[in-house]
């Protein structure tokens, strides 16, 4: 097992590798830009570097990460999501300099980060796909290409970026005009996203369910599935709320996991990976993609579980095979994660950065938080909206529920505008309760946008905060 370990991440997930590092017996290093030198998750390493002024282009930077973990004698990194974690060329950077990258080989990353190639694996290997097109050319050809696709198999169409990953470039077309503007659109996008300008398209599915299956793979020929995951409450194809497992048929669930550990075999897949799909109303689903990474909703699988993903990372990449045997894993209850954002649900999601006058965070049975901020925390403008992913735990899917409304009634950031407010009124939406909902539940919702301002005024903090500390709750939840 490796005795020191860097993490190429800032923010909850960072301080998510540490625990699990530590719990290991392995010291931890974090790196951090200048512009990000109050960030918590400094703090939670057992010794920190920074590797230059920032902001975001040095957490982009693999010669000085490698530096950074060479001179701290790190012997391996662990990239957790976003940033380089799906970079092929910082994995393959990472072996050449002595290092254990934490996650697929490069050869993985490149397939399955390409949308076409990923979908013609999965094709050979016999896995229901979404008809899709591959690379679009520039030009008259191109044209013709999608012309052709369009004429075939009708709209909506779905134009999306080659390299594209977190919902980011997908636009859909309902029409051949959208879809000319589209490509074009998309082209420049992705461009400037993935510094690649190459897209595809895709066969668009009316209100699908979004379900996605955790996988193990370790160097010993092992492959296992943690479950399902419903991921449908989507804002333009960015999730927002997650929850394990997807309420499928036991039929249908078993056939989707089973489905995953064949694409896992196919893709020649190591460490731990997500395979995503799309259900149509028909209850028929379809391959979307793999993420090479620890996903953000992580979480949910290990509540119901009891098997800490992040671990099994480290041990795998360590050479270890999986502690764990298919038939050893067993599923209980319902998870539900809510990403809990500095961002204006009113104004458009648009991120508001500023300081955190108040934070209170929410406890008891059944919850867990994994976060990366503090009260007089400054959030920068210049990274990820996340603060914090609230999870909870129920028996049944109602305690859940009821479990989540408590949560977030108790659950306090002042100074910022959070996604707090918005998350309170789907919890009590009849359609989220009833689990009535699909990719398109936000953009069918939108009076969930219709609600009053909870936070205190700022200046009544320094009053709230006397009470707090006074009283030891929150005189202003009602309780």
């Amino acid at each position: 097992m490796f005795k020191k370990l860097l993490v190429a991440n800032r923010g909850e997930i960072a301080i998510r590798i540490m625990r699990s590092a530590q719990e290991l017996g392995i010291r931890t290093v974090a790196i951090y830009e200048e512009t990000d030198k109050t960030a918590s998750h400094i703090m939670r390493a057992d010794e920190a570097i920074c590797i230059g002024t920032g902001p975001r282009k040095d957490y982009l930077d693999i010669d000085r990460i490698i530096h950074a973990a060479q001179s701290t004698r790190a012997e391996a990194i662990h990239p957790g999501y976003g940033f380089l974690a799906e970079n092929p060329q910082f994995s393959k950077q990472c072996t050449e300099a002595g290092l254990v990258f934490i996650g697929p080989p490069p050869q993985v990353i490149i397939d399955m980060g390409s949308k076409v190639i990923a979908r013609r694996i999965m094709e050979e290997a016999g896995l229901p796909s979404i008809p899709g097109t591959s690379v679009l050319e520039h030009g008259e050809q191109g044209e013709g290409a999608a012309a052709a696709f369009a004429e075939k198999h009708r709209f909506p169409i779905m134009v999306k970026a080659v390299a594209g990953g977190g919902g980011r470039g997908i636009r859909v077309a309902q029409n051949m005009e959208e879809l000319r503007r589209f490509i074009a659109i998309g082209r420049s996008e992705a461009k400037m996203a993935f510094g690649n300008d190459q897209v595809y398209l895709e066969k668009g599915l009316t209100n699908p369910r979004h379900v996605e299956v955790q996988i193990l793979a370790d160097m010993h020929g092992q492959v296992v599935h943690l479950g399902t995951r419903n991921c449908s409450i989507q804002r333009r194809h960015q999730k927002m709320i997650e929850m394990a497992p997807a309420f499928l048929p036991d039929d249908l669930s078993n056939r989707i996991c089973e489905t995953a550990v064949r694409a896992a075999r196919a893709s020649n897949y190591l460490n731990a990976g997500t395979v995503e799909f799309l259900i149509d109303q028909d209850d028929n689903f379809y391959f979307l993609e793999v993420n090479t990474r620890i996903q953000v909703e992580h979480t949910v699988t290990e509540v119901i579980t009891g098997i800490d993903i992040v671990r099994e990372q480290i041990r795998v990449a360590a050479g270890e095979p999986l502690s764990i045997e298919q038939k050893d894993i067993t599923f209980r209850g319902t998870a539900i994660e809510l990403r809990i954002t500095a961002e204006d649900p009113k104004n458009n999601f648009m991120p508001d950065p500023g300081v955190i006058e108040l934070y209170q965070s929410p406890g008891g049975h059944g919850t867990r938080l994994d976060g990366a901020v503090y009260q007089g925390y400054e959030i920068p403008r210049y990274y990820d909206s996340m603060l914090s992913k609230l999870t909870v735990y129920g028996f049944t899917w109602n305690e859940a529920v009821d479990r989540l409304r408590r949560t977030l009634d108790s659950f306090l950031i002042a100074g910022v505008k959070t996604t707090i407010p918005y998350y309170k009124q789907i919890v009590n939406d009849p359609d989220f309760i009833n689990r009535n909902f699909d990719t398109s539940y936000i953009e069918t919702h939108p009076h969930l946008l219709d609600y009053q301002e909870e936070l205190p005024p700022i200046d009544k903090l320094a009053k709230l905060v006397a009470e707090i500390n006074a009283y030891g709750y929150n005189p202003y939840s009602g309780r």
